[in-house]
């Protein structure tokens, strides 16, 4: 079997298109969505995700907006806000950026969003419910990959899947909702020894580790 490449651009841009969709539809009941994010700091790198939702929620019609704060902000001040949002009937979603400066309780900060508004999916509620199958919001970037292979109609139940990185954001949340569907799941991460004895037995590999070319193609099964 030869390589694919799943086209991802191709899938997101049908993605907003069934979100507009839904924003129109929200609108003729006179409800316009409205997505808050919390930018602190000046990172550069924080600032061209966040232009980047900005620019995703205009596409489809979404009102965004930004709350930019100096890296000195307290964490009462920050919490206060969130606070203000969470009692904000025209804000559906709260998106605090990370990484937070050093000095600010993040698991407070996450902690203090809304369940019914944390759209990262971050809250403790939300994470728990991976378990059980309750989650409101699941993390973005696994519940991506779950979209990708369902795009590809690859099958998921009973397969053998490895995930490589085991991070909150990512390798955990993934297992789990690969699990929800009925796939068998190994986790792998830095301290894994002979990662590709594990590699080259999946039938899904999904790697997060932020480590290039840390997969070989020796490594991955035929077919995979």
């Amino acid at each position: 079997m030869s390589a694919k490449l799943i086209d991802g651009k191709k899938l997101a841009a049908e993605i907003r298109k069934d979100c507009a969709a839904r924003v129109r539809t929200l609108a003729q009941h006179d409800v316009t969505p409205g997505l808050a994010v919390i930018l602190v700091g000046d990172g550069a790198a924080s600032a061209v995700y966040v232009g980047k939702k900005i620019k995703a929620c205009e596409n489809v019609g979404i009102r965004s907006f930004t709350d930019r704060y100096p890296a000195d902000i307290t964490n009462e001040a920050l919490l206060s806000r969130i606070e203000e949002l969470n009692a904000d009937e025209n804000v559906h979603g709260i998106l605090v950026q990370l990484p937070l400066p050093a000095h600010i309780d993040m698991a407070k900060v996450l902690e203090t969003i809304a369940v019914d508004k944390d759209v990262d999916g971050f809250h403790l509620y939300n994470v728990g419910g991976l378990v059980t199958g309750n989650t409101v919001f699941s993390p973005c970037t696994p519940y991506g990959v779950v979209k990708l292979l369902e795009s590809e109609n690859i099958p998921i139940e009973g397969q053998n899947v490895v995930v490589v990185g085991a991070s909150n954001i990512v390798g955990k949340p993934m297992a789990l909702m690969l699990m929800a569907r009925d796939a068998t799941v190994s986790i792998c991460h830095a301290k894994t020894r002979d990662l590709a004895q594990y590699t080259i037995l999946a039938d899904i590999l999904v790697v997060a580790a932020g480590v290039p070319n840390l997969i070989l193609p020796q490594m991955v099964k035929t077919g995979a």
